[in-house]
């Protein structure tokens, strides 16, 4: 007989806010629950109007976002998209009136086996420049397609391009991101990994005194808050101008550029994806799920939030935003920061969207036997059917 569940178990389980509280203080299913006002007042009177996370999950039951998807033919659902990506860019802080002149750099090239790398530097803002890896399979057809690939919390763009920490090149893929973006290249794909703000070659001299893992999104991320904006929207503007430089290069074709990300790199992928619609194909890893299963109810890097979101919008309206394109989705079934029910329970409330363009041959969904990491079984075959 399996035991009672866990109090973050259950609480993904069920849908309402009755079902929430009763399966906490009870450990009982969904469909087993008592009269629901009854329930609230008995736990509400044994103290649990002092858990927070009840509380916000009470909350969120309340939340009716104005521009979630209502859309029933092709002409409204372009019309939303329209009112609902202006609102998703003022929410990340906006962007800048006028765009810095790239200036690109090419610091290095080394020729690797099979691909040549490119260390890259290019300003994304006054005051701010951007470090990437640019990666060229050996045998690549120009002009041809390429991914920017944003890693998640770690150490950063090294760790998606079989860099360790001694600064040699990996024999294997390693950690929990895979060296997703060295993978592409074997797929014949291009990979211009750039390094998120606050991630290994780009943290302030407090953090860089630590270990290579240790990020600066505080106080960076605070920071931008404090401003009216957000690192979610900086870190958005970066994969922007990211695109940009790989419109400059002859090597590249600008039409068949796509994004990534895993973790925190699959949420910056989303928002881009959301707003600007040069992006041809989306691949979110371990972090596509709706925001009351993830970030909303469980602990996460500051870096993650935007202010108002929810008022505006669910994670599965913002990747609406990139209906009709292509958007692949992976997570693993034991990921404990990213919900596989959240992500199934995104990803269809996703298709519906897709379904009203007509599109739902579009959108790809990979759940995994693993916890939070990158496996790109079929997401390599996705990307390269539809780049």
């Amino acid at each position: 007989m399996k035991g009672k569940p866990g109090r973050r178990d259950f609480i993904m389980r069920v849908s309402t806010v009755p079902g929430i509280l009763a399966g906490y203080r009870r450990g009982v299913a969904a469909h087993q629950r008592q009269e629901a006002s009854a329930m609230i007042d008995e736990i509400f009177a044994a103290g649990d109007a002092l858990d927070t996370l009840l509380y916000s999950l009470a909350r969120y039951e309340n939340v009716s976002p104005s521009l979630t998807f209502r859309a029933g033919s092709r002409e409204e659902a372009r019309a939303w998209q329209r009112k609902l990506r202006g609102r998703v860019v003022e929410l990340l802080g906006g962007f800048p009136m006028a765009r810095q002149p790239l200036r690109a750099k090419i610091l290095r090239t080394e020729q690797m086996d099979g691909y040549r790398r490119e260390r890259i530097l290019f300003w994304s803002r006054p005051g701010l420049q951007v470090f990437g890896y640019l990666l060229l399979p050996a045998d690549f057809r120009t002009p041809g397609p390429a991914m920017i690939c944003l890693p998640g919390h770690g150490r950063g763009v090294d760790d998606i391009v079989g860099i360790d920490t001694e600064g040699n090149q990996r024999r294997r893929y390693g950690g929990y991101q895979n060296d997703f973006a060295l993978q592409c290249v074997t797929q014949g794909i291009a990979a211009f990994a750039i390094e998120q703000l606050g991630f290994g070659h780009r943290r302030d001299e407090a953090s860089r005194k630590g270990s290579a893992e240790r990020s600066s999104c505080q106080p960076a991320a605070g920071a931008a808050l404090m401003l009216g904006e957000t690192m979610a929207g900086w870190r958005t503007w970066d994969v922007i101008r990211a695109l940009d430089y790989l419109e400059t290069r002859p090597e590249i074709d600008p039409k068949r550029i796509g994004c990534m990300g895993i973790s925190g790199g699959g949420t910056v992928t989303l928002y881009a994806a959301a707003v600007e619609q040069r992006i041809k194909v989306a691949f979110l890893s371990g972090s596509f799920c709706s925001f009351k299963a993830s970030i909303y109810s469980l602990s996460h890097c500051i870096d993650n939030y935007v202010p108002g979101i929810l008022k505006a919008a669910e994670a599965y309206d913002i990747a609406g935003l990139i209906a009709p394109r292509h958007l692949f989705a992976e997570n693993g079934t034991e990921d404990p920061i990213f919900p596989v029910a959240g992500t199934r329970l995104a990803f269809e409330r996703t298709r519906k969207i897709y379904r009203v363009f007509g599109k739902e041959e579009n959108l790809g969904l990979e759940t995994f036997s693993g916890k939070h990491e990158f496996s790109g079984k079929q997401g390599f075959a996705f990307l390269k059917a539809n780049l």
